[in-house]
């Protein structure tokens, strides 16, 4: 949630310069500020008037009290009462709109963010590995899958419909097996403490990651409830600390979560359709950490490791690309794609994004800690996938393909296939 209490006392301009660059009307927070403008003078009348009804109360009490006619007192008693109600139901009002409005305007951004319109204008921070040549035409995720017999997507179809896929056999187990690096990987060696969380989540822990009201069309609703099925596990993790006020020793915290993750894919029809890139369901391993805000940014640059350490062990050739101002996401301060490369399809492919959002989703989610003596402030939230698992099988299928339509299994994950090192 952005903070107008800061646009008004000098940050107006720094945060339009912000907008416009994500591609915002400036114009829309002038607006934005007038209503908050009418939410306070609304505020004071209502103040003015309780007064005065208060006033008047004691008034009435003294004349009782003495034996005096309050008739008078008592008629100018209904006026006011029906003029605070009016007001206060106009404040409630005017309230619930400014909290509305503000709530679809995204975090600014750090200065570091290259200014951009699109992808196009991501910056390359560093490539680790040398990009797959293969000595024969790289077969897809999908070919190779479906002649090993380990993906089907035909069956998947038929069981819930387009965007969903079954894995079978070796796939299936690879998949398992690449769960079990990742969570061993990051509980182990990178200090994250597993967590298993809902995968079903209410509107307000939505609201407080950025999801909602914004971006409703993007999750899958269980109509008549206020239940959804998570998008991703920093939705139900950055939750878990809604509305408290944590202790200033405790931080940073770091969770890794499995979950499956749920996503209807709205703004997406036509693109990526065929195979696991974009699917309504798939796994994914979520890093969440709650920092203070002067080393959140240290913490953001540890993330983005701790999830390329993976890719690493894998053996997969990868870049890291800082995303522009037309292309980071609506929470995020700062955001790092983590993308690896496709050998089918000659290509880069986003495997993981790994934000900062600074105080932006604790503000929507009320997330606070204290020193000892000190006044509560937000805490700053960070989240990275570490990685998305089927995205990674898709890694591991075209970039460890042989001529023969067989797959290499990755030295690390030769144990999860008790030492099998062909998928045949």
């Amino acid at each position: 949630m952005i903070d107008i209490k800061a646009l008004e006392k000098g940050g107006l301009d720094a945060y339009k310069k912000d907008f416009l660059n994500r591609g915002g009307d400036p114009s829309l927070l002038d607006k934005l500020l007038a209503l908050n403008s009418d939410r306070k003078k609304a505020i004071t009348e209502f103040e003015v008037k309780r007064a005065e009804q208060n006033k008047v109360t004691q008034d009435i009490a003294i004349l009782k009290r003495e034996k005096k006619d309050a008739a008078s007192a008592l008629e100018a008693m209904k006026s006011l009462s029906t003029k605070v109600k009016e007001l206060e139901s106009k404040v409630s009002e005017i309230d619930a709109r400014v909290s509305h409005e503000a709530a679809h305007f995204p975090n600014r951004v750090h200065e570091s963010v290259p200014v951009g319109k699109g992808a196009a204008d991501n910056k390359l921070i560093r490539t680790v590995g040398t990009e797959t040549k293969l000595s024969f035409k790289a077969k897809e995720h999908t070919d190779l899958g479906e002649k090993l017999g380990i993906l089907n997507f035909d069956r998947a179809g038929k069981i819930a419909g387009a965007r969903f896929a079954i894995l079978t056999g070796a796939a299936a187990r690879m998949e398992r097996a690449l769960i079990q690096l990742m969570l061993d990987t990051h509980t182990q060696d990178h200090g994250y403490t597993e967590t298993l969380p809902p995968f079903i989540v209410n509107s307000a822990s939505l609201f407080g990651t950025g999801t909602l009201p914004k971006f409703r069309e993007d999750v899958f609703h269980l109509e008549g409830t206020d239940y959804f099925l998570i998008p991703t596990a920093e939705v139900p993790v950055t939750n878990y600390y809604r509305d408290e006020v944590l202790d200033s020793d405790q931080l940073p915290i770091s969770y890794a979560a499995y979950t499956p993750c749920f996503r209807s894919e709205a703004g997406n029809y036509g693109k990526d359709t065929k195979g696991l890139i974009r699917q309504h369901q798939f796994d994914k391993v979520e890093l969440v950490k709650f920092t203070r805000p002067e080393t959140s940014y240290e913490e953001h640059e540890k993330l983005t490791g701790h999830a390329e350490t993976i890719l690493k062990k894998l053996e997969l050739p990868y870049r890291v690309m800082c995303l522009s101002t037309g292309d980071i996401s609506f929470s995020a301060a700062k955001c790092y794609d983590i993308e690896v490369w496709l050998p089918s399809q000659s290509a880069y492919r986003e495997i993981s994004s790994c934000s900062n959002f600074e105080d932006f989703q604790a503000r929507r989610a009320n997330i606070r800690f204290k020193d000892k003596g000190g006044k509560p402030q937000f805490v700053h939230t960070i989240n990275g996938s570490g990685l998305a698992v089927g995205r990674t099988l898709i890694a591991i299928m075209e970039n460890y393909q042989q001529e023969d339509g067989t797959i290499r299994i990755p030295e690390v994950l030769q144990k999860y296939f008790g030492e099998k090192k062909i998928i045949s």
